[in-house]
């Protein structure tokens, strides 16, 4: 209870967590990969094995958004996004729900003290190494592609252990605070039941 207390209060704050991602050389096949992961142009689409699992998952989310994101056609785009993103580079959808909770209030223009940008808090330096000058990390589906793909990065580096990866992502590898918070906004926040009533990610 004190965890999802602390979740909200902080979410609520509009305080930007991340911003303490480490800048590292990466191999030239790491980079190629991920320029081209962050330069393919493909507009999101739900990514579901069937339309009315698409459609609950959507209903369902834009219900708990309600709050954070008051415009419903945004709200819904926002979601289509982030599923699609999350489910192109392997990861869990309401994970990354989660970690935008803790990240930036779902606030696209979010910016916090050492320049980390938008809804995934990426830092600018990722532009420079993997991206182009003319991709601005404000924009909801830029920043979304962005984020998805150094999580998934950071994922490989870790051998699958998202617990070291999301302490890779804000910079605090090693120590507990952060993925906890990730975790505990996941699960009480955004966990999710398919329409046939099974726990599921995508």
């Amino acid at each position: 209870m004190k965890k999802a207390l602390f979740i909200c209060l902080l979410a609520a704050s509009g305080l930007a967590l991340a911003g303490a991602q480490k800048e590292e050389a990466l191999s030239t096949s790491v980079q190629s990969a991920m320029a081209r992961s962050v330069g393919d142009g493909i507009q999101p689409r739900l990514v579901f094995d069937n339309r009315a699992e698409g459609e609950a998952w959507l209903n369902e989310m834009s219900a708990r958004l309600v709050k954070k994101v008051p415009d419903e056609f945004m709200r819904r785009k926002l979601l289509t996004a982030v599923q699609y993103e999350a489910t192109r580079a392997g990861l869990d959808p309401q994970m990354v729900l989660g970690l935008i909770n803790v990240e930036s209030g779902f606030n696209r223009y979010a910016l916090s003290s050492v320049g980390a940008r938008g809804l995934m808090q990426v830092m600018p330096f990722w532009v420079r190494q993997i991206g182009s000058a003319d991709q601005n990390l404000f924009d909801m589906n830029t920043n979304l592609r962005y984020g998805c793909t150094i999580l998934r990065y950071y994922l490989d580096v870790e051998n699958g252990d998202l617990f070291r990866a999301l302490g890779r992502y804000n910079g605090s590898l090693g120590r507990p605070e952060y993925p906890n918070m990730v975790y505990g906004s996941w699960k009480s926040l955004f966990a999710w039941k398919d329409i046939g009533g099974n726990i599921a990610s995508k």
